[in-house]
């Protein structure tokens, strides 16, 4: 009796604390949004509608300078734009739910600057398990994009009975750290909010391997 009264209080405890990580996670992941949507796309569409007004008081005038208006214009929007997708990356896109996450890491392997291959199969999870590996990899290859200095990077799921595993590997510099505020912290805060354990091998010089486990019940 009291072995089961101890390991219920262990559940009871780890189920707390996977509660309180979900909640610090989304607060933290709405700060940073509102922060970012701030500071990036809110800024560049207030410059878009500014020089948008400029442009059209300079198309009777002078032409040629609203031209070049149009082009910086055509510019920052596409800027903007790219900023929203990678601001919507830890929201789960239609293609995910349409049609699966294999479909979803296929699309974005396709968007990595690094040649990515990715092995996933083609079974359905339960959609918060789905957005909670889509944004794991979603993430670490943004990482290994921006810093990893990597000639390629492999994403790969496999689903067991109880979990599903995905593992993001790049054979670039290595040396990856979770530091407070960086992309790698908020993984393992998203993680931990599914009741799941994520893991970071980054030795210097020999890449980085970004591995997650998460629970199909979670």
């Amino acid at each position: 009796m009291l072995c089961s009264r101890f390991d219920a209080q262990q559940e009871l405890e780890r189920t707390r604390a996977s509660r309180t990580a979900g909640r610090v996670a989304e607060s933290e992941g709405l700060r940073r949004l509102e922060r970012d949507l701030h500071d990036g796309p809110q800024q560049r569409l207030i410059r878009t509608l500014m020089d948008l007004g400029r442009a059209e008081r300079a198309i009777s005038e002078d032409p040629q300078r609203a031209g070049a208006l149009i082009g910086e214009i055509r510019g920052q929007t596409n800027d903007t734009l790219a900023e929203l997708r990678r601001l919507s990356r830890g929201i789960a896109p239609p293609l995910l739910v349409d049609r699966g996450l294999a479909a979803a890491l296929a699309e974005i392997a396709g968007n990595s600057v690094i040649p990515t291959t990715v092995r996933c199969p083609s079974d359905r999870l339960p959609l918060h398990v789905e957005t909670g590996v889509y944004y794991v990899a979603s993430e670490a290859l943004a990482n290994a994009n921006k810093y990893s200095g990597a000639s390629r990077i492999s994403i790969d799921v496999a689903i067991g009975r109880q979990d599903a595993a995905v593992r993001i590997a790049d054979d670039g510099v290595g040396g990856a750290q979770s530091l407070a505020g960086h992309g790698l912290e908020g993984l393992a805060e998203r993680v931990a909010s599914l009741e799941g354990a994520l893991q970071i091998d980054s030795p210097a010089g020999a890449g980085t391997r970004v591995e997650a486990v998460i629970p199909c019940a979670s």
